[in-house]
């Protein structure tokens, strides 16, 4: 019996160093019979003479797809022959179909079983069912559980080779012809040295510096250590090529050299961090990744021409990049005076994802299918969340293949066979009839067996009750869907929508007045069911619907959802709104209660994360004994400063009509222990404080509301100081003034707009609310208008800017107000990739029991993606939708009027709104 294995010095030298017991068994090398481009074998010729020259009689199936011709396994002593039935130990690379598997043998293969994968569990019951002892490669691995048997390296060498010949495809259909086109896919090449020499001939090209300019610096970045990451590494190697550090990834991507290529290599350490301080604790992380986020997505991913992803995924551990980042990434760049025509600059940095790793759905979300040898790449396009066979077109250029080291077969099985021939002679020597425990094998060969006897072994257990979960989940499934009605299609819809749809087992129907808003959404969303229909006026059909459905998220304005509380209570339906808990829903508190139903408000941005915000710090707080003592929140959705080209510095990503009236709302605060009122009417625009937080921005703020009514709910009624407001950028409550003097910020019913009235022209308007008799010439019209606005230039400019003293028609509306803002509405809208910003600011005052004060500056910024989903959409769909999901799971349980004040609720939405890109940062300054 062997004791131990040991190559010697030369390509073809083997040690064996036995005892004095010798025991004749047969070894069969299966034919690979899954795939087409399967052509690698386990064992090459050189380990078939190793064991022939120990007596072992070596079975070779018939192939004439294997890359190594059958004359060297029969040179090397092996015997062509079809039937291997008198083998003890069957190997073969991938799985063998169920009909062809022989009982009562010993198998060896990759069986992608250990993870319960369900396309694999037919063949997992035929080998229990055959009583085949069945050892997987993949869970051979050492002490440090480091894999022993691999093909890594020459997957990491196939895709790298692959991307390189997808990279000069991708950027030809960019405009550019580049060095990479004279590079193939791996499998054109007999073996890597003849690859290694074509990339050469590329770099060599590149070196010349015949890279088109306009393209820029070329990056990739590698992520992982492994093998996998290796492996591309020493085909990269053969490039003019210079590694940087991942920080200094952003200056060579802007100015590096155009005669070489960059690289970097990411380990953990480089992007994740833990969410709570942003520290990176390797320990912890092993233990507890779901604690840890990535910030590859910010810090890495902008400044790179193509990843080259090696690493293994698992659930619970971050992702590198979601569907929300390649949407950031992919925006478009500005283009620069010198891009043509004839010489375009790239649309966007990041060209090509060759995922290595092919985990689909794994670190690379959006990586949902593998790409195969013979389509080995498609573009992934982030606005559509589709996928096309193409290198055209708008997208990152995606390759996935599952099987890359297929493409270089001949040096794959030999350095395979080397890592796997020291254990072949233990397994010979083992009976798969015999009991397993019974058996004398090394740790790595005794913990790689899935199945024995029959049975699967102890360490695998665990796969049956995968098996059961997941048939357990899918029954439940099948026999009810959670059925979700969504009232509305407007900005928020979409990403409440998507967020809700990555659950199969959630169904949709999106109700709303818009049709062609609803069109698109189903254009986006293929699983929602549209149903066009006025919800606030056909109740009948309504109540009908609510019915139906286990939960209804109302995204209608605040007014209307009194009516549609009454309906889930008569149908016992849970309800959720983003919109502030206002009286008229709060007299529905009793009813709610009695139907035992909840109907959860305020869980989108303002109200909604500021609540969330707020009350982490205030729970932590007490904690610890602390005692809030003042408590400051201001929060705004603003556009982008480079979009914010007007008078008002404003446009609108949510209701204007709302945004106008909160303007001459009265206000409630409390500050430095005395109660301040505002009265209505706009005065609240004279209580304007500029905002320095965020100097760049120019910012300014104005209270909202009653702010005094979150003492009790926060707990923080030692407070001397509470106020919550609405930020703008600074000018626009000087702007916005001007509408209040002119009396246009009016709710009053006004019969001059009716649909019965003759149509009417802003100046006409205009004359009539000053009391100007027609005809009036346009420099008195504004004369007038400027004396009302008390001489002020920059109100007069903001009127004259939107077109109020000119002959545009006046929209028919009910009020003044709603006239003016579905004019504002067209006027200043967001154009054609413009984005929008959301900005909020908490800052919380602490009195520690030691004496010490401490400031809490809570911040969060967000932007809006230019082709996808505004700020403002996200930062309340988002929490809205979450909030939804945790309805239907079970996680929000409470019965009756629900906010986001207990922890049980705004803690999983805190941390679930992170990896929607809603990421927020805490500062912490102490004073004595």
């Amino acid at each position: 019996m062997i004791q131990a294995f040991r190559r010697s010095g030369g390509r073809h030298g083997y040690q064996l160093f036995r005892c004095q017991h010798y025991h004749k068994s047969v070894l069969a090398i299966r034919r690979e019979d899954v795939n087409a481009w399967e052509r690698r074998a386990p064992l090459a010729p050189r380990h078939i003479k190793a064991l022939a020259g120990l007596g072992y009689k070596v079975l070779v199936q018939p192939s004439n797809r294997r890359a190594i011709h059958e004359k060297d396994y029969v040179k090397a002593g092996g015997i062509i022959q079809e039937d291997i039935s008198e083998a003890c130990l069957i190997l073969g690379v991938k799985r063998p179909p169920e009909d062809k598997l022989i009982p009562k043998k010993m198998y060896g293969f990759f069986s992608h079983t250990i993870k319960a994968q369900e396309a694999n569990m037919p063949l997992l019951d035929e080998i229990l069912r055959k009583d085949i002892r069945l050892i997987d490669y993949e869970k051979m691995v050492d002490h440090r559980g480091v894999r022993v048997v691999a093909f890594g390296k020459w997957a990491g060498v196939a895709g790298m080779i692959n991307i390189l010949h997808g990279m000069g495809l991708r950027f030809l259909a960019l405009g550019h012809h580049t060095p990479f086109m004279h590079i193939g896919m791996a499998h054109n090449y007999r073996n890597s040295s003849q690859a290694v020499q074509a990339v050469r001939d590329c770099g060599y090209e590149i070196s010349l510096g015949l890279m088109p300019k306009s393209v820029g610096p070329i990056t990739f970045v590698f992520t992982g250590t492994g093998n996998v990451s290796k492996g591309a590494q020493e085909m990269f190697n053969a490039l003019p090529c210079e590694f940087v550090e991942p920080h200094e990834l952003k200056e060579v991507s802007r100015a590096g050299d155009l005669r070489k290529v960059y690289g970097t290599v990411l380990s953990r350490h480089h992007h994740l961090v833990r969410k709570s301080d942003g520290v990176y604790d390797p320990v912890e992380y092993d233990k507890h990744p779901e604690r840890y986020t990535s910030r590859f997505n910010t810090d890495i991913a902008p400044y790179a021409t193509c990843v080259v992803n090696g690493i293994y995924w698992e659930q619970y551990t971050p992702r590198l990049l979601s569907r929300q980042d390649a949407q950031r990434l992919l925006t478009p760049l500005r283009p620069s005076a010198a891009a043509t025509e004839g010489c375009p600059e790239l649309p966007h940095k990041l060209v090509a994802i060759c995922d290595i790793s092919a985990d689909t759905g794994g670190s690379i979300e959006f990586m949902t299918e593998c790409t195969t040898i013979d389509s080995p790449f498609c573009m992934y396009d982030a606005d559509q969340h589709i996928i096309h066979d193409s290198v055209e077109g708008l997208g990152i250029l995606m390759c996935s293949i599952d099987n890359l080291p297929a493409q270089l077969p001949i040096e794959s099985t030999e350095c395979f066979g080397d890592m796997l021939f020291p254990y072949i002679e233990e397994m010979l020597l083992s009976d798969a009839s015999e009991p397993f425990e019974s058996q004398n094998y090394s740790p790595v060969v005794r913990d790689a067996v899935i199945t024995s006897n029959g049975t699967l072994t102890d360490k695998y257990k665990y796969i049956q009750k995968l098996r059961e979960s997941r048939e357990s989940t899918q029954s439940l499934a099948m026999d009810k869907k959670k059925k979700v009605l969504l009232l509305g299609s407007g900005y928020v819809s979409g990403p409440v929508i998507e967020y809700l749809s990555r659950d199969p087992c959630v169904e949709i129907t999106a109700a709303s007045v818009m049709k062609e808003q609803l069109e698109q959404l189903a254009k986006q969303h293929s699983s929602i069911i549209p149903v066009v229909m006025d919800v606030t006026k056909d109740e009948e059909r309504l109540s009908s619907m609510v019915k139906k459905h286990d939960l209804v998220i109302s995204l209608l304005p605040y007014s209307f959802h009194p009516s549609v509380a009454k309906k889930c209570i008569d149908s016992k339906v849970n309800l959720v709104t983003a919109s502030y808990l206002t009286p008229a829903m709060k007299e529905l508190q009793q009813s709610v209660e009695a139907a035992g139903i909840t109907v959860i408000s305020e869980v989108g941005l303002d109200p909604g994360l500021d609540h969330m915000l707020a009350m982490e710090c205030i729970d932590k707080a007490k904690e610890v004994g602390a005692t809030v003592v003042s408590y400051t929140s201001f929060c705004g959705g603003l556009p982008a400063p480079e979009h914010s080209d007007n008078p008002l510095r404003y446009k609108f990503s949510w209701s204007p009509q709302g945004v106008l009236l909160n303007t001459v709302q009265p206000a409630t605060y409390l500050k430095n222990g005395e109660i301040v009122n505002i009265p209505a009417g706009g005065a609240l625009l004279d209580s304007v404080t500029v905002m320095d937080f965020f100097p760049g921005l120019n910012l300014e703020g104005f209270p909202n509301r009653d702010s005094t009514k979150y003492a009790e709910p926060y707990g923080i009624q030692s407070a001397h100081t509470l106020l919550r407001g609405t930020l703008r950028y600074r000018g626009y409550s000087k702007a916005v003034g001007g509408f209040v003097k002119l009396g246009l910020i009016n709710t009053e019913l006004c019969h001059l707009l009716s649909a019965a009235a003759p149509s009417m022209k802003w100046q006409e308007l205009m004359c009539k609310l000053l009391g100007l008799k027609p005809p009036v010439k346009l420099d008195d019209l504004r004369e007038a208008v400027y004396n009302k606005l008390d001489k002020d230039e920059r109100q007069l400019e903001a009127i004259e800017w939107l077109g109020l003293l000119g002959d545009e028609p006046v929209p028919r509306a009910d009020t003044l107000v709603g006239a003016l803002a579905k004019h504002m509405e067209i006027k200043l809208s967001f154009g054609t990739g413009e984005r929008d910003m959301i900005i909020m600011r908490n800052e919380i005052g602490i009195s520690h029991p030691s004496g010490h004060l401490e400031e809490k500056y809570i911040s969060l910024v967000v932007y809006g993606d230019a082709k996808g989903y505004s700020a403002m959409a996200k930062t309340v769909g988002y929490p809205t939708a979450i909030a939804a999901k945790m309805v239907l799971d079970g996680e929000i349980n409470t019965k009756g009027m629900v906010i986001p004040l207990m922890k049980n609720v705004y803690g999983p939405i805190l941390e679930r709104v992170q990896a929607e890109g809603i990421v927020y940062n805490i500062q912490s300054v102490i004073k004595q």
